[in-house]
C-alpha cells in the first residue's frame, strides 16, 4: 500500500474510532444526525474518512441512514435493548471468569481502588459519574480478561445501549442495586474465583434486563 493509501486508511480508523467513542459516551445520542461538514471538525479528518466510518457504523448497528434524511445514531427500542443485553449476558460471564483467572495483584489494587470511589459517588448522589465509573468499571474487568475477541463483541453490543444505561442509573433506587452486584463481581475477581465472577457478572446482566422489563418503569419512550 502507498503512503497515501496508509494515511487514508489511518485516518478512517480514526474517524472510526473517535465516532464509536462518541456513541458509547453518550456524546451523540440516539436520533442525532451525523452532517459529515460538521464531523470533518469534530474528529479532525477529511470528509471522505468521515464517510467510511458512517458506513463502518452502519454495519455495527451504531448508526443507521434514513432515505432523503441522511445518517444518524441508531435509536434502541427497549425490546432491542433487552435482546442485545441477552446476548450480552454470556460474554459478560467468560469476561468475568478469565479476568478471575487471569488478573494480576496491581490490577486488584485498581479494582478495589475503583470500587471505593463508586461507593463514594453513591452516597454523596453523583449519579452522572457513578454511571461513567460502571462503565470504566467493565473496562478494567475486560482488560484483566486479556479476550479481546469476548470484550470486542460486548464493546459493540454496549454502543447500543448508552441512553438505556443512562437512564437506568437514574432511577430511584437503581444505583444502590447496581452497587452491590458490581461489588460481589469485583470481591469475586480480586478473590480469583471464577466460578464467583462468572455467577456474579451474569446476575448483574440479568438485573439490567429485569429493570428494563420493569412495567412499573416504562414510559413509553421508544428509546
Amino acid at each position: 500500500m502507498s503512503r497515501g493509501g496508509l494515511v487514508g486508511a489511518a485516518e478512517r480508523h480514526a474517524a472510526e474510532q473517535a465516532l464509536r467513542a462518541a456513541i458509547s459516551r453518550g456524546d451523540l445520542l440516539p436520533g442525532y444526525r451525523l452532517v459529515e461538514a460538521d464531523l470533518t471538525e469534530l474528529v479532525g479528518v477529511n470528509r471522505s474518512s468521515v464517510r467510511a466510518a458512517i458506513d463502518a457504523l452502519i454495519a455495527e448497528g451504531l448508526v443507521e441512514r434514513i432515505p432523503h434524511r441522511g445518517a444518524r445514531v441508531r435509536v434502541v427500542s427497549t425490546e432491542e435493548a433487552v435482546a442485545i443485553t441477552e446476548c450480552r449476558m454470556p460474554l459478560e460471564g467468560l469476561l468475568a471468569r478469565k479476568a478471575a483467572e487471569r488478573v494480576t495483584d496491581a490490577e486488584i489494587a485498581r479494582l478495589r481502588t475503583h470500587l471505593h470511589a463508586m461507593v463514594d459517588r453513591v452516597d454523596s448522589g453523583d449519579l452522572l459519574k457513578y454511571s461513567d465509573l460502571i462503565q470504566q468499571l467493565h473496562g478494567m474487568v475486560h482488560d484483566a480478561a486479556r479476550h479481546p475477541i469476548a470484550a470486542g463483541l460486548v464493546g459493540r453490543l454496549q454502543a447500543q445501549l448508552v441512553r438505556h444505561q443512562f437512564r437506568l442509573s437514574l432511577r430511584p433506587g437503581r444505583p444502590r442495586v447496581s452497587l452491590a452486584e458490581l461489588t460481589a463481581l469485583v470481591d469475586a475477581v480480586t478473590d480469583r474465583d471464577p466460578d464467583r465472577a462468572e455467577a456474579a457478572a451474569v446476575a448483574h446482566v440479568r438485573s439490567i434486563i429485569d429493570a428494563l422489563t420493569d412495567p412499573a418503569q416504562q414510559t413509553g419512550d421508544p428509546a
